[in-house]
């Protein structure tokens, strides 16, 4: 089921949102100091590309470097990626087969906006008692 999720997910948006994350990797990969922000944006390409299956956690070694990333993520690319999750999940709302993945991009705002201090790992792998901060 999974499978057929995902495939429904790259055909109906996956695909371009995936590709607007790679970009924003390349672009930050090019300043030396921020190849840290492109290997970020490159890890959210692969989860917004097949998302079904896979759950957000929160690193237990995050500290204060996270939080900076995080603020300064946001304010360079984080709120523009948020505004394509956005505006995907208003056009794949138009569908009833659209409505799961515009729920799905949704969820996604909050790990587009600050994804330091968060590991993205399969459902499968969580330990028992680990509570996902999302999962899809």
């Amino acid at each position: 089921m999974r499978t057929i999720l995902n495939v429904i997910w790259l055909m109906f948006g996956g695909i371009w949102l995936a590709a607007l994350y790679f970009l924003a990797g390349i672009i930050a990969c090019v300043f030396i100091i921020t190849i840290p922000f492109g290997i970020a944006s490159f890890r959210m390409a692969r989860y917004v590309l097949w998302p079904f299956g896979k759950a957000v956690v929160q690193r237990p070694d995050a500290g204060v470097v996270s939080g900076i990333g995080n603020v300064i993520w946001f304010l360079v690319a984080g709120w523009w990626l948020a505004l394509a999750h956005v505006a995907t999940a208003i056009a794949q709302s138009l569908t009833v087969i659209g409505i799961l993945d515009a729920v799905v991009n949704l969820k996604m705002i909050p790990v587009t906006c600050f994804p330091f201090g968060k590991r993205i790992v399969d459902r499968g792998s969580l330990h028992p008692g680990q509570r996902p901060l999302h999962s899809i």
